[in-house]
């Protein structure tokens, strides 16, 4: 495999193609930028923390060979052996010990001395730390170590990550926003959800720090506007303070999601790496769909938009993958700029597969959630999608990119839910759908599996 993509992002981050990344694939980052930000009082609905600290195995297959992977629990041997028969190389890795129930792999390194050391003995002037996004515990790990950080610094990453950040980037550039508005303040809430309720559209209202369909709620009638607004007053009148961070922006009938990701070289060069359809349901993301059905001033209009974007971004210090979702409206108006993710996202850690196996047709990335009765072996899951494995570089079939998650809750009373991720290919968008019905058939073969969802 030519491995273009990853020399490509080690050039961009550190100057050094040949650079050695130490990946620390901090999926619950957007947490702890989280803290100093007055949210939404509604339920915590969030995933499961287990699986979320599991996904960080979608690491190995974006690190090569000379890179370095932190992880809390070992690679399961079966999954490590299909990515190699595959023709991947995989990082070392760097299994760090257990810790305190709900404490993340950052925090455990932070905890171990003997961590530590090891990550210390790294440090040659040619690796670097890379963090999915910096907060103060990346931060320090780095200090600690001496292993500089790949991406700026915890306080830059916080502040260009907020959506009320985002909205008013756009406004500042011009760009063609989704109708909406940036609120601080609970009268400036009310003030933009009344506008919106005589407008008699239905409104959702996100946290500025909150991902993946967290930290979110949907008004669409008037008694939910009523409840939210009562909420946050209540609140306020009992902390004594009337702040909030949150923007409140109009639904749009849309024809679909888009994603796309560029990166911002450290002397502010900005590459647009690819452009997806993005699959989402009530803000939670699923899935993305490649290549796009875009038109070609559709997507020149995206190549412009991340070249302002990321002009603007380097002059607040960022450098780095900045991944952007954008709407596609249904009278074919394109929102550029919908949200900004600048850090890593789910769509980079399927840089290298996509390289290897999408030469044309087209390709779905999706997880397959699974209602299990008992832990699964990798061979268990390998033994029926098998046959539908990819024949070689650009071959059709399903690839199974992260295992760990299989098993993240096993140590729930059955049943407990776990998440295959894969990316299928096929020679166009239709094969893909058949295969997908493939995959959720021979899934259900496996007898520990109730459901597939």
């Amino acid at each position: 495999m030519s491995g273009a993509y990853l020399r490509g992002l080690k050039g961009s981050l550190t100057g050094k193609p040949d650079a050695r990344l130490v990946f620390l694939c901090n999926f619950e980052v957007e947490h702890a930028w989280a803290r100093n930000y007055v949210g939404l009082p509604i339920p915590r609905l969030a995933s499961a923390p287990a699986t979320v600290q599991r996904m960080e195995e979608l690491g190995a297959l974006l690190a090569g060979s000379g890179d370095v992977i932190c992880l809390g629990e070992p690679l399961d041997p079966g999954f490590k052996q299909y990515a190699t028969g595959l023709g991947f190389q995989l990082p070392t890795e760097l299994v760090v010990p257990q810790g305190e129930p709900g404490t993340s792999t950052g925090e455990r390194i932070l905890a171990s001395p003997e961590t530590l050391r090891r990550l210390a003995d790294l440090a040659d002037g040619r690796t670097y730390l890379m963090p999915m996004g910096t907060s103060a515990t990346e931060q320090k790990i780095s200090e600690s170590t001496g292993l500089p950080l790949a991406v700026p610094d915890s306080d830059t990453m916080e502040r260009v990550n907020g959506k009320i950040y985002g909205r008013r980037l756009v406004e500042e550039l011009g760009i063609r926003p989704v109708p909406g508005e940036c609120c601080e303040t609970v009268d400036e809430l009310t003030a933009a959800v009344r506008r919106g309720l005589d407008e008699r559209q239905p409104l959702i209202v996100k946290e500025s720090y909150g991902v993946s369909g967290k930290g979110l709620i949907v008004l669409d009638t008037p008694v939910k506007a009523e409840r939210l607004l009562r909420m946050v007053g209540q609140r306020a009148a009992r902390t004594g303070s009337s702040a909030i961070h949150v923007v409140v922006e109009r639904f749009l009938d849309k024809k679909c999601d888009l994603n796309y990701q560029f990166t911002i070289d450290r002397a502010g060069g900005t590459h647009l790496d690819f452009v997806k359809e993005a699959q989402t349901s009530g803000g939670v993301h699923l899935g993305h769909v490649m290549p796009t059905r875009l038109g070609a001033a559709h997507l020149a209009e995206l190549e412009d938009t991340a070249a302002r974007v990321g002009k603007r971004l380097h002059a607040d210090g960022l450098f780095g993958v900045v991944g952007v979702d954008a709407i596609l409206g249904a009278d074919d108006t394109l929102y550029p700029v919908l949200e900004i993710n600048a850090r890593l996202n789910m769509s980079s850690y399927q840089g290298p597969v996509t390289e290897r196996f999408l030469s044309s047709g087209a390709a779905l990335a999706k997880h397959y959630t699974l209602d299990l009765e008992a832990p699964l072996r990798f061979h268990e899951i390998e033994s029926v999608l098998g046959p539908l494995t990819p024949r070689g570089p650009g071959g059709a079939g399903v690839v199974v990119t992260c295992f760990g998650t299989v098993n993240a809750e096993a140590h729930r009373r059955p049943p407990f839910e776990g998440r295959l991720y894969t990316l299928l290919f096929a020679q166009d968008r239709d094969a893909l759908t058949a295969l997908d019905a493939q995959v959720r058939d021979a899934l259900g073969a496996v007898p520990t599996i109730e459901e597939i969802r």
